[in-house]
């Protein structure tokens, strides 16, 4: 995040100081908003264009909170690297890139902008939408589990290194947890061969077959030759390394993390997954 008081853009008519922005595109998106691509946009009252957009986050001269919808997508990556980087940049859209100025924000930003009124949300006017809130993510759900697999993929070292393969048991026929004979395991090797998890596995093959709304699976960089992949579903987050095993989050499950083992056929799926995910341009 960045925002400075020097940093600002018109959004209907009024200042707009910037305290950060995010991308909103097929291959990057904030997926505390959605499943896939199509859904966060819906959040957001968008259209799902194949281009994206850019959300620049702020307040007015009056502190109120505003997200200006651009789509010069480019422009904004740009800022975010810049950022990331501990740069200065200077996120001064051209007016003729505004696409829609929407009253609150999307996201919980913990920053405000200096010499103005606390962040607050604005007062209703003719022809505005709804006032943009964040999700819930005070419980358990489809947001927090979203937000639980964006930490594992940023903390895949971490998480990782807890997880002892010894620990994973093939799955017999009955589905109960069985040693296998030899080292090898069965990739849905998860603990006590579990029911939810098998389901996620069974979804994510049919992604395969059947493509799913644009967005459900991406894929990022990794270190060395692996690629970082996360497939999202009705009631789950998948979180994987070609290279290595996957995680499994479930909105049945409160808190749970749940590991996959590679075994014989993980790989395959992962394969094939990475093969049609969308991948940053």
């Amino acid at each position: 995040m960045a925002g400075t008081d020097e940093q600002t853009v018109a959004a209907e008519d009024d200042a707009l100081y910037v305290l950060t922005a995010v991308l909103l595109t097929p291959a990057k998106f904030p997926s505390v908003l959605g499943d896939d691509y199509p859904e966060a946009c819906a959040a957001l009252g968008l259209a799902p264009l194949a281009d994206g957009y850019g959300l620049v986050i702020g307040q007015d001269g009056d502190g109120s909170r505003w997200t200006v919808v651009i789509d010069d997508v480019s422009l904004v990556a740009v800022a975010i690297a810049s950022w990331d980087c501990g740069m200065e940049y200077d996120l001064s859209p051209d007016e003729r890139t505004v696409v829609a100025a929407l009253p609150g924000w999307p996201l919980a930003v913990a920053v405000a902008a200096p010499g103005v009124p606390a962040p607050h949300d604005p007062e209703p006017e003719e022809g505005d939408g709804p006032v943009l809130t964040p999700p819930d993510t005070s419980t358990w759900g489809p947001a927090q589990r979203r937000l639980g697999a964006d930490e594992i993929a940023l903390q895949w070292a971490t998480w990782r290194e807890q997880i002892d393969d010894a620990d994973f048991a093939t799955p017999d026929t009955d589905g109960t947890a069985a040693q296998s004979e030899g080292d090898e395991k069965d990739e849905a090797a998860a603990p006590r061969g579990h029911s939810g998890v098998r389901r996620v596995l069974a979804e994510a093959r049919a992604y395969v077959e059947t493509p799913p709304p644009l967005g459900r699976v991406r894929s990022s960089f990794a270190s060395g030759d692996a690629r970082t992949l996360r497939a999202d579903g009705p009631g789950w987050s998948l979180v994987a390394r070609t290279d290595d095993i996957a995680f499994v989050l479930l909105d049945d499950e409160p808190g749970e993390v749940l590991p996959v083992g590679r075994g014989p056929e993980l790989p395959g799926l992962l394969e094939a997954l990475d093969k049609m995910a969308v991948r940053p341009s």
